[in-house]
């Protein structure tokens, strides 16, 4: 039998870094910056937040886990860690928390397939636990692939390429997008799905941007989301994507993407996580790049979205 490519690998992911907060107000602290409710947060789960602007676009998006009661963890696509950790420590003041990279301190190993599953087979999605070595977070299945983080210490050594390039593609086609310095200030939570899995939490206080977030929410002003696609030619965070149908303006921005993993036809094709105007479904075709450029096909999203359906 042949077995998956994406379906055994245990990959350094050394395109994420770690913040750490530390104190006894480090939760509440991070409750009132992040979209997500720190202080509920279980010592046996991760959860999905993300980190806006006032204006309630996203600088940054997390996973976010307690190693203990005065300690969060706070992992991030490590091109956007510096400037996120500055901007955090400037509100501080006297609260007592203390924020740092922990990225030398803390690798993050993405581990797929039956070694996955059987390190967290009794773990719901987002599920965590602990050993005296190392902390397993069980991240969504992917196409029927268990995935997890095994969180281990020391900084994570450099990756196999095309291992990574795997890997990168379980994120893509996961339905998650990871904020990276290309999509930084671009979209509000919504325009990701962030509400639809799971990274916005609506009851909580307040925190930046969150006014513009509520909004967004309840008086269903939604235009766009965003939605798997595949090309035959190389795509990259940050690029415009144009529609057939209004070429004389982008229709949205590629907000995540993977390279091609192979050469059989399956795998040469690249995937991308694209922010889309709604309007794209109405008929017509999306290209990346200007209204002739390469030509995206729509997928599946591993999770309903609502207001179009992929044809």
């Amino acid at each position: 039998m042949i077995q998956h490519p994406l379906s055994s690998l245990t990959v350094p992911l050394s395109h994420w870094g770690v913040i750490r907060a530390v104190g006894a107000e480090a939760a509440k602290f991070l409750n009132g910056q992040l979209t997500q409710d720190v202080q509920s947060l279980g010592l046996g789960q991760a959860r999905l937040a993300g980190y806006c602007s006032a204006k309630g676009r996203l600088l940054a998006s997390f996973v976010i886990w307690k190693p203990s009661d005065e300690e969060v963890l706070l992992a991030c696509h490590a091109s956007v860690l510096a400037a996120t950790l500055k901007r955090l420590s400037i509100f501080v003041l006297r609260a007592q928390c203390k924020l740092s990279d922990a990225s030398a301190d803390v690798a993050l190993i993405g581990v797929s397939g039956e070694r996955a599953q059987l390190a967290t087979e009794v773990l719901p999605a987002w599920g965590l636990r602990a050993d005296a070595n190392d902390t397993w977070i069980r991240l969504p299945d992917v196409a029927g692939i268990a995935r997890a983080w095994q969180v281990t210490k020391g900084a994570a050594p450099v990756a196999d390429p095309l291992a990574l390039a795997a890997w990168q593609r379980l994120e893509v086609d996961s339905g998650i997008v990871t904020i990276e310095a290309a999509t930084v200030d671009q979209f509000v939570p919504q325009m990701l799905n962030f509400e639809l899995i799971g990274a916005v939490n609506f009851q909580k206080g307040c925190y930046p941007g969150q006014e513009v977030v509520a909004r967004s929410q309840y008086r269903g002003t939604t235009k766009r989301r965003t939605f798997l696609y595949v090309g035959d030619a190389p795509i990259i965070a940050g690029q415009e994507v144009f529609h057939s149908g209004d070429p004389t303006q982008p229709a949205g921005l590629v907000a995540s993407a993977a390279p091609a993993l192979g050469n059989d036809a399956a795998s040469q094709t690249h995937h991308a996580l694209v922010e889309v105007k709604l309007s794209v479904f109405d008929g017509g075709t999306l290209h990346l790049g200007a209204p002739d450029g390469l030509l995206l096909t729509p997928r599946p999203m591993p999770y309903e979205v609502p207001s179009a359906e992929l044809a």
